[in-house]
């Protein structure tokens, strides 16, 4: 309930815009990414997915037939399409077209900015450091916990990692790509819309849960590291309810696939035991 003299708050039922007739101060005020995401949004995006994994593969797919006979690739389109590298130009061109939607989404639909209609704010050299440390120390702590089970059987991740290429291809994108969508994407838009339609520890609880779903199949038949994902994942969107940004949890998983990705890259002498390392 508010105080007297201060203003009601505001209704977001008009795409996350305040009403008219509100005086212009309270007009500017700037909106949180609960005001501006619905639950109509999730709908429209959910909807929108199958059409963007099947145009992202055909254009994939396309672009290989075209530019084949000018590389010189001998490699038939029906067995490149489960190569590592083929696989992550598909996986980024349908990045593309969820960060492309929701852009639009954000501009047209809600007329927000992208950036901070998802929570994103700018945080100094010093939170930089500190997130980055942060998301460091948690992969080690994983992977300590990991070596103290190790796997009985190999899961398909690994197979991914077949060649250098294939691994340092995985290493970029692990780095740059996979942390920037997937934040915005489970602790920006739908951390917004459940905190909106449930509270702040129904959005902490179920984005983890969710982001720990995104990689079961990558993990399949270990199900240690399907709970580490899990733990992880509370620990990005704890971070995320905490500070009420997005910047932090963004910049911890940075941190956290770096260290990763740096301890494989030098237990397997700079990828060149990637294949014999992973695949059993």
């Amino acid at each position: 309930m508010n105080m007297p003299g201060e203003p009601e708050n505001l209704p977001t039922e008009t795409g996350g815009l305040p009403p008219a007739g509100l005086p212009p101060q309270l007009s500017a005020l700037p909106l949180g990414p609960r005001e501006i995401w619905k639950l109509r949004d999730l709908l429209l995006m959910v909807a929108f997915i199958p059409f963007a994994l099947l145009v992202s593969k055909l254009l994939v797919l396309m672009g290989y037939v075209v530019l084949q006979p000018f590389a010189g690739w001998h490699v038939r389109v029906e067995v490149v399409q489960s190569d590592t590298v083929f696989l992550l130009i598909e996986q980024c061109v349908f990045y593309v077209f969820i960060l492309g939607f929701l852009f639009l989404l954000a501009r047209f639909q809600h007329q927000q900015p992208f950036w901070k209609s998802l929570g994103w704010k700018k945080p100094t050299a010093r939170q930089v450091a500190g997130y980055l440390a942060g998301g460091g120390g948690l992969a080690v702590a994983v992977s300590l916990a990991l070596s103290m089970r190790p796997d009985a059987r190999g899961f398909p991740l690994e197979r991914l990692f077949n060649s250098r290429t294939a691994s340092y291809a995985i290493g970029a994108f692990a780095l740059t790509v996979a942390p920037m969508v997937e934040e915005l994407v489970f602790r920006g838009l739908l951390f917004a819309i459940f905190e909106r339609a449930v509270g702040l520890r129904f959005a902490v609880v179920t984005t983890a849960i969710l982001f720990a779903g995104l990689h079961v199949p990558e993990y399949w038949h270990a199900w240690n590291h399907i709970v580490m994902i899990l733990a992880v994942g509370m620990v990005f969107s704890l971070a995320r309810g905490i500070t009420g940004s997005l910047t932090p949890s963004i910049i911890l998983h940075i941190g956290y696939n770096s260290v990763i990705m740096t301890g494989l890259f030098f237990s397997t002498q700079h990828f060149r035991a990637a294949s014999g390392f992973w695949v059993r």
